[in-house]
């Protein structure tokens, strides 16, 4: 799987799991008389929405991201491309938040509604890494994908040839 489309599917499947965990919330909190709850997780997701998008503000590539791929692994094949099997083994550890926190809220409404604040946060400051990532691959000349690597190790990438230019941009 491209890395761009990584990070693209990341931000995608973030917003879905804080839009369930919010959904969830509103449900729960809703049948309630108590109205503080309501009240902390809307001024949550306030403050959620405005740190996400204050870290997701800048132009480039975190350092986080540059360090990957200053240190992929060169290669000169494509590698096997099988999409699901990379997202469900990077991204179990928000499948498995996402869950936890979903069951949680059925007994207390106000644990889905922090958790949906902090995949507010994750989605909107990975927003922009994606086009990093493509200007970056437009540059170079390359393209950049995910290696296969165990669940529990750190992601790695692969470098392969590609071709620069405007081509990506429809």
């Amino acid at each position: 799987m491209r890395f761009g489309d990584f990070l693209k599917a990341t931000v995608l499947l973030s917003g879905a799991s804080a839009t369930f965990l919010a959904a969830l919330t509103v449900v729960g909190i809703s049948s309630s008389l108590e109205q503080t709850p309501m009240i902390v997780c809307a001024v949550w997701w306030v403050l959620a929405t405005i740190i996400g998008s204050v870290l997701g503000a800048r132009d480039g590539a975190t350092d986080q991201i540059a360090g990957l791929l200053s240190g992929a692994r060169h290669q000169q094949a494509l590698p096997e491309l099988a999409p699901a099997r990379v997202l469900l083994n990077r991204l179990w550890p928000l499948l498995v938040a996402t869950l936890a926190a979903g069951t949680a809220s059925v007994f207390l409404p106000q644990v889905g509604g922090i958790a949906a604040g902090f995949a507010i946060i994750w989605a909107l400051a990975w927003r922009s890494q994606e086009s990093a990532v493509t200007a970056i691959e437009e540059r170079d000349g390359a393209r950049f994908y995910v290696d296969k690597t165990s669940p529990l190790s750190t992601i790695r990438l692969i470098r392969t040839p590609g071709f620069g230019g405007d081509y990506l941009r429809v």
